[in-house]
């Protein structure tokens, strides 16, 4: 059975071990090793993902199929709006995508925000990602390109895609 339960600083280990299984995967053909080790450090580390639950109010959920963790997602309430939401992240083991459990997560992260009156949900995904049609697929639509400076050398080459909800 999937469960979502609301993260706490205490997950963060959990939310850790979880990107570090899942983004080797999911970027190998789209990032070099050095850059997807840099960013890993940069977004996941105890003190990076302490900022975004404390000081950033990114609101991080963990999935659980039968109480043992397989994915995380975070979202929060775009700056300097009322009513479009940002998606940080959304991330399930290569072993269990496929199965709905995204989907399930999109839904669930969507039936929270509209509550608040929200109108948009937006995100930011790798323009070589192959999760671009699976936004598609769930009604977002890019709506630009982003290529953002991380430092290092390194850039986050991204579409933008919002979604009407």
């Amino acid at each position: 059975m999937i469960t979502i339960k609301p993260a706490k600083l205490r997950d963060i280990p959990v939310i850790n071990q979880l990107a570090y299984r899942i983004w080797p995967a999911t970027y190998k053909n789209v990032l070099s090793t050095d850059q997807m080790e840099y960013m890993l450090s940069l977004i996941y580390g105890t003190s990076s993902l302490r900022k975004q639950i404390k000081e950033l109010n990114h609101k991080f959920i963990v999935i659980y199929k039968n109480k043992i963790p397989l994915g995380f997602a975070s979202y929060s309430l775009r700056a300097n709006s009322k009513n479009i939401y940002k998606l940080h992240k959304i991330y399930i083991l290569k072993t269990e995508q496929g199965k709905g459990i995204g989907n399930f997560v999109l839904n669930k992260i969507t039936d929270e925000i509209k509550l608040t009156g929200a109108k948009y949900l937006e995100l930011n995904v790798n323009r070589s990602n192959k999760a671009v049609d699976f936004y598609k697929k769930n009604g977002f639509k890019i709506i630009g390109e982003e290529d953002i400076d991380i430092d290092n050398g390194y850039f986050m080459n991204d579409y933008v895609m919002r979604k009407i909800i």
